[in-house]
């Protein structure tokens, strides 16, 4: 299905999602490189310069990249959805373009309570909230934190209850432990573009179609994490605080939290298994169910963002008091 397509069909099956007057005329051109980097803007906030893509208008929308990725990821999703809803994509402290000041915490929480900050800046009081890998672990915190600022939750492949970490993430936690994470895992992937599209590199651990991933964005993620010795500790610090289990403790918090949720799972993922999406089915109280994706690895909503844009809709609709 192509972009435009997908606006049409939506538009007829969906009249209810957004009002006529917050309906946008489709963006012309395609959300790429060029368009992501004429579009990035920076918020000052107190802990770091954030990174963020800002499009469309009327009820926002807060987008949530995964671990090592950074906003980019949500290029395909942004330019379908920017004609309905205000779509905000930020790059999380130590990944992407986001400066993090000296001596800043940086964990899941500080994630979070950087996401609130960035919102109360964009005067934004609530969002839909879509996340993935890393991020869902930090959306679920900002959930259990500010559980009056989100309308509804779409969550992909990510962290969930006991399974966070992961155990396939433990290797790079033990890196980060040695502070050799970034030279050892990454630069050799900046340095070879097919190591990264191998089985030992980024794009055969975690995309579905990993011979697709291409040399310009291979840098867009990877190089951010290089340009300095103290962006390489301070990834470190995320790396070790994503090893300690931040998510049993909020287990009462997801479960008083009534929104309307649905997860997105890629069935071929294997860090997160399709019963943490059930988990999660079971446990949030406005859950619609799960779309099991066959075949899907853990970055399919960079390469699936149809599937994406559908869901995420279909999820609004659900929400009309947005």
């Amino acid at each position: 299905m192509t972009r435009r397509q997908f606006l049409k069909n939506s538009a007829t099956a969906l009249p209810a999602v957004v009002a006529a007057p917050r309906l946008l005329t489709v963006p012309s051109g395609p959300f790429d490189k060029g368009w992501y980097d004429r579009t990035r803007r920076f918020a000052h906030l107190p802990m770091a310069r954030v990174a963020y893509v800002e499009a469309g208008q009327g009820p926002a929308a807060l987008f949530v990249h995964g671990y090592p990725l950074n906003s980019y990821q949500w290029r395909g999703a942004l330019e379908r959805l920017s004609p309905y809803r205000r779509c905000i994509a930020p790059d999380l402290m130590s990944l992407g373009m986001t400066e993090v000041h000296g001596g800043q915490i940086i964990s899941p929480h500080t994630q979070a309570a950087m996401l609130a900050a960035l919102l109360d800046r964009l005067k934004v009081d609530a969002v839909d909230l879509v996340a993935n890998d890393s991020g869902g672990l930090t959306a679920q915190i900002f959930v259990a934190k500010y559980p009056g600022r989100v309308r509804s939750l779409l969550l992909t492949n990510c962290d969930v209850d006991t399974n966070s970490p992961p155990a396939g993430f433990l290797p790079l936690v033990d890196l980060a432990r040695k502070g050799v994470l970034v030279d050892r895992f990454f630069v050799p992937q900046l340095q070879d573009k097919n190591l990264a599209r191998s089985d030992k590199g980024l794009g055969g651990l975690a995309f579905t179609y990993p011979d697709r991933l291409t040399d310009e964005t291979i840098e867009i993620y990877l190089r951010p994490l290089a340009q300095s010795q103290l962006r390489k500790a301070q990834l470190d610090q995320f790396t070790l605080a994503l090893a300690v289990n931040d998510l049993v403790g909020i287990r009462s918090k997801l479960k008083e939290w009534k929104g309307p949720a649905r997860m997105v799972w890629g069935l071929k993922d294997p860090l997160f298994g399709v019963e943490w999406a059930e988990w999660m089915d079971r446990t949030l109280p406005g859950s619609q169910g799960i779309r099991r994706v066959e075949g899907a690895n853990l970055f399919f909503p960079e390469e699936m963002p149809d599937l994406i844009a559908e869901e995420a809709v279909k999820l609004w609709k659900a929400n009309q008091k947005a």
